[in-house]
């Protein structure tokens, strides 16, 4: 895959907007819901594989977790550093390679409203079966799991953002759409729509 400047730029773009989206909860604290940040980094994984496509997407996000595995401090409440492979939400973080990927892919071949929506909603889907899944298990393996962590339980632990990420996801489906409509199928953005 070559890329050309406006990839990289564009790639290193979704990079810095996934470490803003982590740290929202540092200019807004009352987005932290018992202990766990709400943060904007699914809604730019979805964003990323729309509009950049599955594989500069997916390349995008892979930069994300490496900047911060090397120890800038990308990740939610400013963390970094290989320490947080073994933290039981790192799947989460994981889970947005695979979320940028899937979106893109479905959004390859129709670019209506509703795949995009479907793409952001596939995105979501997998973000939270990824990440919910290693949380468990870390917790179970390795992590201090607390006073009667079940499977279950992990699951109604994501209640609490589930609805908030479904709004975003949809929002980010509409505005991939959007943005497809206006800027991305015109000028130096075109080669982004074969690159999906």
């Amino acid at each position: 895959m070559k890329l050309k400047a406006l990839d990289l730029t564009l790639a290193s773009m979704f990079v810095g907007l996934m470490a803003i989206g982590a740290n929202i909860t540092a200019l807004v604290p009352f987005m932290v819901i018992g202990g766990i940040p709400i943060t904007l980094q699914t809604f730019f994984a979805i964003l990323a594989g729309i509009i950049l496509g599955s594989r500069l997407g997916a390349i995008s996000m892979t930069v994300y977790a490496l900047v911060g595995l090397a120890g800038v401090p990308v990740f939610a409440q400013f963390s970094a550093g290989f320490s947080t492979l073994i933290s039981p939400t790192f799947g989460f973080i994981l889970s947005f390679i695979l979320t940028a990927y899937v979106a893109g892919k479905v959004v390859k071949n129709n670019r209506s409203l509703a795949a995009f929506i479907s793409a952001a909603l596939a995105g979501l889907f997998i973000n939270y079966v990824v990440g919910t899944n290693w949380m468990y298990f870390a917790y179970k393996l390795w992590a201090a799991a607390p006073e009667g962590f079940t499977y279950k339980l992990a699951w109604l632990w994501m209640l609490a953002p589930l609805p908030k990420d479904i709004i975003l996801a949809v929002l980010a489906g509409m505005m991939g759409h959007r943005l497809e409509r206006t800027i991305l199928s015109k000028g130096s953005f075109k080669h982004l729509r074969k690159a999906v």
